[in-house]
């Protein structure tokens, strides 16, 4: 039995789950989301809670039991309380604006670099130099995060780039002089 996958996923107030087929949708204060589950795996809703199990003990099932159940957990924390990632810009001109939905990013590029939201995810921005990307869809600010970060990584000699407000960048020493 998958350690994650046994564990009931508690369902808290102002959350509603419903299973139609092999479709959960998962509703919130926040907004709906879907998901579609695996022939293998089957979920029901009882007693405010959300059970995950699995048809056989093939490699799939065992593997996707812990993930669908994973899945579920995300979404119904999304709905209720959504996610956001911090982005920082470091370097000598790198500056971010809003310009409505999108994001215009100066980069040291001979252009500005625009950034447009995919659906689901909204961008905000403090100062010049920090970007929140935020929604409830885990997966969906994940992505939009690392697009955004993919622009410029963090270089290791004189930290400029886009980094995570938590990301660590390893320092390099430049070449020795004589």
């Amino acid at each position: 039995m998958s350690r994650v996958g046994k564990l009931p996923i508690e369902i808290p107030v102002g959350v509603e789950v419903c299973v139609n087929g092999r479709t959960v949708s998962i509703t919130g204060p926040k907004g709906s989301l879907y998901l579609d589950i695996a022939e293998q795996i089957g979920v029901s809703v009882s007693d405010g809670k959300v059970l995950v199990s699995r048809s056989d003990d093939s490699r799939t099932a065992r593997a996707l039991h812990g993930l669908t159940r994973a899945l579920i957990a995300n979404n119904v924390h999304g709905v209720l309380h959504g996610y956001t990632k911090t982005l920082e810009i470091v370097g000598t001109g790198y500056r971010v604006s809003k310009k409505g939905e999108n994001l215009e990013l100066a980069l040291g590029f001979s252009h500005p670099v625009f950034v447009d939201p995919v659906p689901g995810v909204s961008f905000g921005v403090e100062g010049n130099s920090k970007i929140i990307v935020s929604g409830i869809d885990k997966q969906a600010v994940g992505e939009a995060a690392a697009s955004i970060r993919k622009l410029s990584k963090p270089e290791p000699y004189k930290g400029k780039g886009i980094r995570y407000s938590d990301e660590i960048v390893r320092r390099k020493v430049g070449k020795a002089g004589k």
